[in-house]
Protein backbone atom coordinates (compact mmCIF):
# COMPACT_ATOMS: atom_id res chain seq x y z
CA UNK A 1 0.00 0.00 0.00
CA UNK A 2 1.63 3.39 -0.72
CA UNK A 3 2.00 6.42 1.98
CA UNK A 4 -0.46 9.10 0.80
CA UNK A 5 -0.29 12.34 1.48
CA UNK A 6 -2.81 15.72 1.01
CA UNK A 7 -2.49 19.08 0.11
CA UNK A 8 -4.77 21.90 1.78
CA UNK A 9 -5.37 24.80 0.78
CA UNK A 10 -8.35 27.65 0.64
CA UNK A 11 -9.37 26.98 -3.20
CA UNK A 12 -6.78 24.27 -4.29
CA UNK A 13 -5.37 26.53 -7.50
CA UNK A 14 -2.74 28.21 -6.18
CA UNK A 15 -0.54 26.85 -3.22
CA UNK A 16 -1.63 23.50 -2.35
CA UNK A 17 -1.16 22.32 -6.39
CA UNK A 18 2.47 23.56 -6.22
CA UNK A 19 2.46 21.56 -2.98
CA UNK A 20 1.58 18.14 -4.66
CA UNK A 21 3.80 18.50 -7.58
CA UNK A 22 6.80 19.54 -5.24
CA UNK A 23 6.76 16.45 -2.53
CA UNK A 24 5.43 14.10 -5.83
CA UNK A 25 8.38 15.11 -7.84
CA UNK A 26 10.91 13.89 -4.44
CA UNK A 27 8.93 10.89 -3.82
CA UNK A 28 8.78 7.65 -5.65
CA UNK A 29 5.39 7.06 -6.75
CA UNK A 30 5.52 3.18 -6.59
CA UNK A 31 5.51 4.02 -2.58
CA UNK A 32 3.75 7.25 -2.48
CA UNK A 33 0.84 9.26 -3.25
CA UNK A 34 0.75 13.18 -3.70
CA UNK A 35 -2.94 15.07 -3.70
CA UNK A 36 -4.33 18.32 -3.00
CA UNK A 37 -7.40 19.46 -2.12
CA UNK A 38 -8.95 22.53 -1.23
CA UNK A 39 -10.98 24.02 1.77
CA UNK A 40 -13.60 26.06 -0.17
CA UNK A 41 -15.00 24.68 -3.73
CA UNK A 42 -15.16 27.38 -5.89
CA UNK A 43 -12.61 26.33 -8.13
CA UNK A 44 -13.66 22.37 -8.23
CA UNK A 45 -12.69 20.82 -11.52
CA UNK A 46 -10.57 23.62 -12.54
CA UNK A 47 -6.59 23.75 -13.40
CA UNK A 48 -4.16 25.26 -10.90
CA UNK A 49 -4.50 29.07 -11.55
CA UNK A 50 -2.06 29.96 -14.56
CA UNK A 51 0.53 31.85 -12.17
CA UNK A 52 1.01 28.74 -10.66
CA UNK A 53 1.26 26.79 -13.60
CA UNK A 54 3.77 29.23 -14.81
CA UNK A 55 5.76 29.07 -12.05
CA UNK A 56 6.05 25.58 -11.95
CA UNK A 57 6.89 24.77 -15.39
CA UNK A 58 9.87 27.14 -15.07
CA UNK A 59 11.10 25.21 -11.80
CA UNK A 60 10.88 21.92 -14.34
CA UNK A 61 7.36 20.97 -13.05
CA UNK A 62 3.89 20.31 -14.76
CA UNK A 63 1.28 20.74 -13.18
CA UNK A 64 -1.68 21.24 -15.28
CA UNK A 65 -3.28 17.56 -15.03
CA UNK A 66 -4.19 18.58 -11.69
CA UNK A 67 -8.08 19.47 -11.12
CA UNK A 68 -9.10 21.38 -8.24
CA UNK A 69 -11.50 19.34 -5.38
CA UNK A 70 -12.91 20.29 -2.48
CA UNK A 71 -11.45 18.40 1.09
CA UNK A 72 -13.92 15.94 2.05
CA UNK A 73 -14.69 13.55 5.55
CA UNK A 74 -14.36 10.67 3.49
CA UNK A 75 -10.31 12.06 2.59
CA UNK A 76 -9.84 11.24 6.41
CA UNK A 77 -9.53 7.78 5.71
CA UNK A 78 -8.21 7.40 2.50
CA UNK A 79 -4.54 10.04 3.03
CA UNK A 80 -1.91 9.44 6.17
CA UNK A 81 -0.37 12.77 6.30
CA UNK A 82 -2.43 16.20 5.56
CA UNK A 83 -0.90 19.08 5.62
CA UNK A 84 -2.46 22.45 5.38
CA UNK A 85 -1.11 26.32 4.27
CA UNK A 86 -2.25 28.17 6.86
CA UNK A 87 -3.76 28.69 10.66
CA UNK A 88 -7.26 29.43 8.81
CA UNK A 89 -7.70 26.26 6.62
CA UNK A 90 -5.57 24.04 9.12
CA UNK A 91 -8.81 25.17 11.86
CA UNK A 92 -11.28 24.08 8.71
CA UNK A 93 -9.89 20.62 8.88
CA UNK A 94 -9.76 19.71 11.67
CA UNK A 95 -13.13 20.49 12.30
CA UNK A 96 -14.26 18.36 9.56
CA UNK A 97 -11.99 15.66 11.14
CA UNK A 98 -13.92 12.64 12.17
CA UNK A 99 -12.23 12.24 15.04
CA UNK A 100 -8.88 12.48 17.02
CA UNK A 101 -6.97 9.62 15.23
CA UNK A 102 -8.13 11.91 11.92
CA UNK A 103 -7.18 15.02 13.58
CA UNK A 104 -3.59 13.81 14.12
CA UNK A 105 -3.01 13.77 10.83
CA UNK A 106 -3.26 17.39 10.06
CA UNK A 107 -0.32 19.65 10.19
CA UNK A 108 0.86 22.89 9.47
CA UNK A 109 2.86 22.81 5.98
CA UNK A 110 5.48 25.17 7.59
CA UNK A 111 6.29 22.96 10.43
CA UNK A 112 8.34 20.76 8.82
CA UNK A 113 11.08 23.83 8.47
CA UNK A 114 9.82 25.77 11.55
CA UNK A 115 8.28 23.60 14.55
CA UNK A 116 5.69 25.18 16.49
CA UNK A 117 6.18 28.49 14.64
CA UNK A 118 3.14 28.45 13.30
CA UNK A 119 4.39 29.81 10.50
CA UNK A 120 1.71 29.94 6.89
CA UNK A 121 2.42 29.86 2.99
CA UNK A 122 0.89 32.98 2.15
CA UNK A 123 -1.78 33.25 -0.36
CA UNK A 124 -0.62 34.29 -3.24
CA UNK A 125 -3.88 34.52 -5.62
CA UNK A 126 -4.67 38.81 -5.16
CA UNK A 127 -0.61 39.63 -5.24
CA UNK A 128 1.74 39.37 -8.62
CA UNK A 129 3.79 36.77 -9.80
CA UNK A 130 6.76 37.17 -7.47
CA UNK A 131 4.55 35.74 -4.76
CA UNK A 132 3.73 32.31 -6.98
CA UNK A 133 7.83 32.25 -7.00
CA UNK A 134 8.18 32.89 -3.14
CA UNK A 135 5.59 30.45 -2.34
CA UNK A 136 7.35 28.06 -4.18
CA UNK A 137 10.64 28.60 -2.68
CA UNK A 138 8.55 28.02 0.69
CA UNK A 139 7.54 24.92 -0.56
CA UNK A 140 10.28 23.14 -2.25
CA UNK A 141 12.35 24.14 1.32
CA UNK A 142 9.49 22.43 3.77
CA UNK A 143 8.72 19.38 0.81
CA UNK A 144 12.34 18.58 0.87
CA UNK A 145 12.47 17.85 4.67
CA UNK A 146 8.63 16.34 4.53
CA UNK A 147 10.06 13.80 1.77
CA UNK A 148 12.70 13.36 3.72
CA UNK A 149 10.92 12.22 6.62
CA UNK A 150 8.05 10.27 4.74
CA UNK A 151 11.75 8.55 3.33
CA UNK A 152 12.84 7.24 6.89
CA UNK A 153 9.49 6.85 8.16
CA UNK A 154 8.24 4.62 5.30
CA UNK A 155 11.56 3.29 3.97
Amino acid sequence: MPVKILMVCLGNICRSPLAEGILQSKLPKEKFIVDSAGTGDWHAGQQPDKRSVATARNRGLDITQQRARQIKTSDFDKFDYIYVMDASNYNNVVKLAPNTTAKEKVRLMMDALYPGENIEVPDPYFGGDDGFYNVYDMLDEACTIVADNLLKTHS
